[in-house]
């Protein structure tokens, strides 16, 4: 039998899990009914693949040369990462809210959320703090800010969906 911790630890995970699967279902949204591409997830995985070497900022990740795997690895680090975030929300908050989940702090913390793209992804891909060396910088800090406010959405929704539909 799963004990208590054990059992919120498999929750956040699932709400982790269950959030980016969110994500992934706005930027499909978001591409096929305006034509807004989403973020390269093979371009993540070449970047965590780039860090055991020692490499972690470049000048453009773009024009950095391709890993093998990387598209893989991106995909299966975005959803780490969504999961450790998850894990991070529930730690911060207290495990009583995944009982009794409420919109509020899932919100506020994929609001926040969005100060790694700002301060650790982008400028480390060579697109500058906040997309500031990007064409379009306000657009891609818009995005950022949406897409990271649609997890928080999904944090909550897959919380509820969990408590009260689930367990």
């Amino acid at each position: 039998m799963m004990d208590i911790e054990t059992a919120y630890v498999f929750e956040a995970v699932l709400v982790g899990l269950g959030a980016t699967l969110l994500i992934d279902l706005w930027a499909l949204f978001l591409r096929r009914a305006f034509s807004i591409p989403s973020l390269n997830y093979c371009l993540l995985g070449r970047w965590v693949l780039y860090i055991p070497g020692g490499k972690i900022v470049h000048e453009s990740i773009t024009a950095t040369p391709q890993k093998r795997h990387e598209c893989t690895v991106g995909w299966i680090s975005h959803y780490l990462i969504g999961t450790a975030f998850a894990l991070l929300f529930v730690l911060l908050v207290s495990s009583s809210w995944l009982a009794s989940p409420t919109l509020l702090p899932a919100l506020a913390f994929g609001i926040a959320t969005t100060l790694v793209p700002f301060f650790i992804m982008q400028p480390s891909f060579g697109l500058g703090v906040a997309a500031s060396k990007t064409p379009t910088p306000n657009k891609a800090r818009l995005k950022s800010l949406m897409t990271h406010t649609v997890f928080g959405a999904g944090l909550y929704v897959w919380a509820y969906f969990l408590s009260h539909v689930l367990f």
